[in-house]
């Protein structure tokens, strides 16, 4: 990833409150391209995708159709204009139809376009599939939450989505990749992100049948706004009397309420969320442990230290160097 500096999202005064808590946790994934290959696929054909930690796949079907299996459930039939994402990167197989022989994807020669661009072709000559395959790393740590409460695998139909956001940016990918002018490779990647972050809106908007968890509370007015303000400024002096006066509840009522949807403590989740903020800044700048303590606001540099350690097992200054996690 390249060096970011949460100074700019947290503690610019000029920016509005945030009314959008889902949009400040989609902020958080960080995603960052990996690897664009565009598939040309022609019956029969296979392909065995192996498990790849800390990196999510993106899968669209351009045209023709294909079958997808994973996690030992029934395939799954994916029609053109499909998206399948596995935020997870588990393990799973395409097939042109259910039966087809398989190829691991490391024996599949490839053409490079670039360093994170390639091409792929596979398969006997018959009818022809085209996918456009994404992988994109995220933070681990402050995506963390988000990855842990999402399926391992969301699938969306172009046909089964009320806008065209879905059909006009797969038409998109694939008119990029097809013509390979300057600058595709940095058009498919902007491209592809958002199609990650619109599939997990997608499937986060749709579960609202949750009473309770991470996704309830995202979802509740008083809660959301919440979150949004603690994760918009961590290097305020939130307190629950200052958060529940924010939201117009009173004290008790907003601790009861937060602590009853996520099954912890305003005080817990603001202290994970700072050690997850400070824990990117030790990997990703050169700043003081006491300018990084500010932050995510501590005033004082030993107690910052002890709320890390306690959060990863680690002092700071073990992550800095390289050390684990």
């Amino acid at each position: 990833m390249n060096g970011l500096n949460i100074d700019t999202p947290n503690t610019d005064p000029k920016l509005p409150p945030s009314n959008d808590p889902l949009g400040e946790v989609l902020q958080l994934l960080q995603l960052t391209g990996v690897l664009y290959c565009n598939t040309h696929l022609t019956d029969p054909w296979g392909i065995e995708l192996p498990q790849l930690p800390g990196v999510m796949n993106l899968e669209v079907v351009t045209s023709g159709h294909c079958w997808i299996e994973h996690d030992n459930e029934p395939p799954v039939y994916m029609p053109q204009g499909s998206l399948v994402l596995l935020p997870r990167g588990n393990r799973h197989i395409l097939r042109g139809n259910p039966g087809d022989k398989t190829t691991k994807l490391e024996a599949i020669p490839v053409e490079r376009i670039g360093d994170r661009f390639e091409n792929m072709q596979l398969g006997g000559g018959g009818r022809l599939t085209n996918i456009t395959y994404y992988g994109v790393r995220f933070d681990p740590y402050l995506a963390d939450r988000l990855i842990r409460v999402l399926p391992p695998m969301l699938h969306l139909r172009t046909h089964v989505d009320d806008g065209s956001w879905l059909q006009s940016t797969i038409q998109f990918i694939a008119q990029e990749a097809q013509q390979q002018k300057s600058g595709s490779e940095t058009v498919i990647t902007r491209l592809a992100d958002i199609l990650v972050i619109q599939a997990i809106r997608h499937w986060v908007e749709n579960s609202r049948e949750e009473k309770q968890g991470w996704i309830a509370a995202l979802h509740d007015r008083q809660i959301g706004k919440a979150m949004s303000l603690m994760h918009r400024h961590p290097e305020q002096d939130w307190r629950v009397e200052s958060l529940a006066h924010e939201v117009g509840m009173s004290r008790s009522g907003f601790s009861a309420r937060f602590t009853s949807m996520m099954g912890e403590s305003v005080k817990q989740y603001l202290t994970e969320l700072r050690m997850q903020l400070a824990h990117r800044a030790l990997r990703e700048t050169t700043d003081t442990l006491i300018k990084i303590a500010e932050r995510v606001g501590y005033q004082s540099e030993p107690a910052f230290n002890r709320a890390f350690k306690r959060v990863f097992g680690v002092p700071p200054g073990a992550v800095r160097k390289g050390g684990s996690p």
